[in-house]
């Protein structure tokens, strides 16, 4: 049996009639730059997440960077986050000319703990960007009040959590800006790249208007130095069509969870998986990722094994981004975040999306037993 970390085949099948009529329409209009079609993908999005305003952006890093340029967070400033993330996260705070300042994360649930944040503030901070992490959202109202006592910017990193829930309240309504990221492999994946940003704020949306179409207020006058971050309208077509889906996928994603959380209960040497923890203000876990941990060093063999037996799966993230050698300059060291320093060795990521049958799961299972053995 072959189970593949991620198949999207069946997605596309299922839609592919609605996919081709969408881009048939698109090149006959030859409308391909934001249009229409961005803008009721954006007022779609924007009735999804519970926020009166989305903006669509080229991508998930580009919408990180987008919310931090409207904010004007630049060279001497530092931006709080997770040393456990894709790099896209502390990459665009480096591309402003900012510091990351990583904080560690919670064993439980791999984001930042909310714990740690205050002690890393100092006169120079001007934001946090919390990383809901894999599916599920971070502790917010410690995070938002940590923020207003001390009068900084919050952006939530939801780029692998669209939909995810934490006390009712979707990511993307949680702060002052929510990043997204449409990247193919996502819950919600686009034909190529693709992002969007959230916002409470209608000065704020205005401005992220201004910045992604390189800082213009008016054709040919540019109030500021923005970029081309423009979402084209055959990816805003294609999510649009989606979205109307995305519930659906969501839940097949909790119910594949489910099952492995059952089938995992029944091995027999369990206490050497830890699976990933659901926080008590979880409302909805969206599993972007099903990622384990595989203890007493034996992760990187039960990879290999998997592997030849045709299971597929992934280490996000084999280096915290704190001893990543382009951030060496920061003066990050081994036993800075000894949290995600011994996840980052431990984290194994498994088939979630939500077309795997039962058997196929089962088939995982069995082999990561072999695997312990």
């Amino acid at each position: 049996m072959q189970v593949p970390l991620l198949d999207l085949v069946e997605q596309y099948a299922s839609l592919k009639d609605e996919f081709m009529n969408e881009i048939a329409e698109i090149c006959d209009s030859q409308r391909f730059i934001l249009g229409d079609k961005v803008t009721k993908l954006e007022r779609e999005l924007a009735e999804y997440c519970g926020v009166p305003h989305v903006c669509g952006v080229t991508s998930g890093s580009d919408a990180l960077l987008i919310a931090l340029m409207a904010e004007k967070i630049g060279y001497g400033d530092e931006v709080i986050t997770s040393p456990f993330t894709f790099f896209a996260t502390a990459g665009a705070i480096a591309r402003v000319g900012a510091t990351p300042v990583f904080v560690d994360i919670q064993a439980e649930t791999y984001n930042i703990n909310p714990e740690l944040i205050e002690a890393a503030i100092t006169s120079r901070t001007k934001a946090i960007i919390p990383v809901h992490l894999f599916g599920q959202c971070c502790d917010m109202d410690k995070i938002n009040a940590i923020a207003k006592k001390h009068n900084l910017i919050v952006i939530e990193d939801a780029c692998q959590s669209i939909g995810a829930e934490y006390k009712g309240k979707k990511a993307g309504s949680l702060g002052d800006y929510g990043c997204f990221s449409f990247f193919p492999s996502k819950n919600l994946g686009c034909f190529g790249d693709g992002g969007a940003v959230s916002t409470n704020s209608s000065e704020r949306f205005e401005l992220l208007k201004t910045y992604r179409n390189h800082g213009q207020g008016s054709t040919y006058i540019h109030k500021y130095v923005g970029g081309n971050f423009r979402i084209d309208a055959l990816q805003a077509g294609i999510l649009s069509i989606k979205l109307r889906e995305l519930n659906n996928w969501h839940d097949g994603r909790a119910r594949n969870a489910g099952i492995y959380r059952k089938l995992f209960a029944g091995i027999k040497n369990q206490e050497e998986v830890i699976l990933p923890g659901l926080a008590d203000y979880t409302t909805r876990h969206i599993y972007n990722q099903f990622s384990i941990r595989i203890v007493d060093g034996k992760r990187d063999s039960v990879k290999k094994f998997l592997t030849e037996n045709g299971v597929g799966c992934n280490i996000y993230y084999p280096l915290p981004l704190h001893l990543q050698e382009c951030f060496a300059g920061l003066g990050g060291k081994k036993g800075d975040c000894p949290v995600s320093e011994t996840i980052a060795g431990e984290i194994l990521a498994l088939p979630i999306y939500p077309e795997l049958k039962v058997e196929q799961l089962e088939f995982v299972v069995e082999c990561l037993e072999k695997a312990l053995d």
